[in-house]
C-alpha cells in the first residue's frame, strides 16, 4: 500500500509509473494537475482523483468496478485514460460533457458494457475517443458531429449495432477511424458531404457485414492518403508532450500494437466483409498508402493496372476473393512492396518475375490453379509467357523506336564525315585502295567461276 501525508498543498505532479504498487490511497491535494499511475499492480475500485486534476492515468492495472460519477467533478480534466484494466459496468452519462476542455478519454480493454455517451458539449475540446475491446452496444451517438477537434475515434471489438455513420466524413480532423470486429452493416453509399474525410489516413472496417459495391466516392476524397511529400514532412506522433496515442493494426498478416502512431503512417482495411462488385481503379491514386487489405469479401475482374501507382505500399492482401485474369506485370514497381497475399481467387497465367516478386513464396499463390511460374512448381507453357504490356508497346508507337532510329542516323552520320575527312586530307590512303581493289578482284573471279560451272551444264 502507498501512502502519504505530505505536499497536500503544493504537491504539483506525481508520476509513479512502471513499478509494482498494489494499493495507493488518494490524499486531498489542493494542487495536483499530473497523477500518473500507469503499468503498476493496482487493484480495488477507481481512485478518485483530485478536482484540480487535469492530467489522470491509471492504465495497464487491475483496477476492477464501475466508474463513479464523482470522476465528472474533475472539472479541468484534460486527459483521462483508464484503459487496460477490469472496469466495468455502464459509462456514467456525464462522461463526455463534463468540461469544454477534456481532450483525451481512453477506456481501451476493460468490460464496460451499455451505450456510449450520447451528448457532446458544444465547443468541446475532444482530440481521442478510444472504447476499443469492451462491450459497448447501441448506436454511435450523432452529437460527435459537433467533435471539431476529433483525430482519433477507436470504437473496435464491442457489439456496436449500427450503419455506416457517414456523417463523421464532415470532421475537418478525423485522422483515424477504427469500427472493426462489430456489427455494422448494410451500405456504405454515397455522402451528400462535397470530399467526406479529407484527413482520414487510417481506416479500419474490417470483420462487420458492409455489403455492397467498395466506396468509391470516399476513395475519391482521402486527400490525405495522396501525395505526401515525406521529405519536407515534420515525421511526428498523433498527441501531446505527454501523452500519444495508440492502436492495434493488422498489417502484413500480422496484429501489431503501435504504442505511437506516426504521421505519416497511412492504411486501408476493410477485409472480411461483404462487398462485392470490382475493385475501383481510383484506389490508384493513393499513392501514399502504406497497408491495402481487401481479403475475405466477395470482389470479382481484374487485379487493378492503376494498382502500379501505389508506390509506397507495403502490404497488399487481396486473398480470398473471386478475382480472375492475370496479375499485372506492372506491379513489380512497387519496391517497397514486402507482403503480399493473393491466396484463394480464380488468377490465372505467369506469375510476374523480377525486384519485390522473387521474395514472395507459394502461401502468396495458394489455391489459385490457374497461375504458373516461379515460385510455383507448375511451368507456363508458351501461351502463358506474358507479352509486353499495352502501356510498354504504347512507348514504343508513340515515338520511342525513332529515338533509336535517329541515334543510329547521327551515329552513322558522324562516322561518315569522319572518314571523309580522313580521306580528303590523306589523298588516296593505300590501305583504303588495297581493301577496295581485293573486293572488286574477288568479285570477278566469283563472276568467271560461276560462268564456267553453267556452260558445262549446257554443253
Amino acid at each position: 500500500m502507498f501512502s502519504w501525508n505530505v505536499g497536500k498543498d503544493t504537491l504539483y505532479r506525481l508520476n509513479l509509473s512502471y513499478n509494482s504498487i498494489s494499493g495507493f490511497e488518494m490524499q486531498p491535494w489542493k494542487s495536483m494537475k499530473i497523477l500518473d499511475l500507469h503499468s503498476n499492480l493496482l487493484q480495488g475500485p477507481l481512485p478518485t482523483p483530485p478536482n484540480s486534476t487535469i492530467f489522470f492515468s491509471v492504465s495497464h492495472n487491475k483496477l476492477s468496478g464501475e466508474i463513479s460519477p464523482l470522476i465528472c467533478k474533475a472539472s479541468s480534466m484534460e486527459i483521462l485514460d483508464l484503459s487496460h484494466n477490469n472496469l466495468s459496468g455502464m459509462l456514467p452519462h456525464c462522461l463526455g460533457n463534463f468540461n469544454e476542455d477534456l481532450s483525451v478519454l481512453n477506456l481501451r480493454r476493460n468490460q464496460f458494457h451499455g451505450i456510449i455517451p450520447q451528448t457532446f458539449l458544444n465547443g468541446n475540446s475532444i482530440r481521442t475517443l478510444d472504447f476499443n475491446s469492451n462491450q459497448l452496444e447501441g448506436l454511435v451517438p450523432r452529437s460527435l458531429i459537433i467533435c471539431r477537434e476529433l483525430e482519433v475515434l477507436d470504437l473496435g471489438n464491442n457489439k456496436i449495432n449500427y450503419t455506416f455513420p457517414h456523417w463523421l466524413g464532415a470532421l475537418p480532423k478525423l485522422q483515424v477511424l477504427v469500427l472493426r470486429s462489430n456489427r455494422f452493416h448494410g451500405h456504405i453509399g454515397f455522402s451528400k458531404i462535397i470530399s467526406p474525410f479529407m484527413s482520414l489516413r487510417i481506416i479500419d472496417l474490417a470483420h462487420n457485414d458492409f455489403e455492397g459495391d467498395l466506396p468509391e466516392m470516399y476513395f475519391k476524397s482521402l486527400k490525405a492518403i495522396m501525395n505526401i511529400d515525406e521529405g519536407n514532412t515534420t515525421r511526428e506522433y498523433i498527441g501531446e508532450y505527454y501523452y500519444q496515442d495508440s492502436m492495434m493494426v493488422t498489417i502484413k498478416g500480422l496484429d501489431l500494437e503501435f504504442v505511437k502512431i506516426l504521421n505519416t503512417f497511412t492504411t486501408i482495411d476493410l477485409s472480411s466483409n461483404k462487398f462485392q462488385g470490382e475493385i475501383p481503379e481510383c484506389i490508384g491514386n493513393l499513392n501514399s498508402l502504406r497497408g491495402l487489405n481487401l481479403s475475405h469479401n466477395d470482389l470479382r475482374g481484374h487485379i487493378p493496372l492503376s494498382f502500379r501507382n501505389l508506390k509506397m505500399l507495403e502490404s497488399l492482401d487481396l486473398s480470398s476473393n473471386k478475382l480472375s485474369g492475370q496479375i499485372p506485370q506492372e506491379l513489380t514497381s512497387l519496391t517497397f512492396l514486402s507482403f503480399l497475399n493473393l491466396s484463394q481467387n480464380h488468377l490465372t497465367g505467369f506469375i510476374p518475375q523480377g525486384k519485390q516478386f522473387g521474395t514472395f513464396g507459394n502461401d502468396s499463390y495458394y489455391k489459385n490453379t490457374g497461375l504458373c511460374g516461379f515460385p510455383l512448381s507448375k511451368r507456363c507453357t508458351t501461351d502463358e509467357i506474358p507479352y509486353p504490356s499495352q502501356e510498354i508497346e504504347a512507348k514504343f508507337e508513340s515515338g520511342f523506336e525513332w529515338k533509336i532510329t535517329l541515334m543510329g542516323y547521327g551515329c552513322g552520320l558522324v562516322i561518315g564525315l569522319s572518314l571523309g575527312c580522313l580521306i580528303f586530307l590523306s589523298g588516296k590512303p593505300e590501305w583504303l585502295v588495297w581493301i577496295i581493289n581485293k573486293n572488286i578482284h574477288n568479285k570477278i573471279v566469283r563472276n568467271k567461276r560461276s560462268t564456267r560451272k553453267r556452260g558445262a551444264r549446257i554443253s
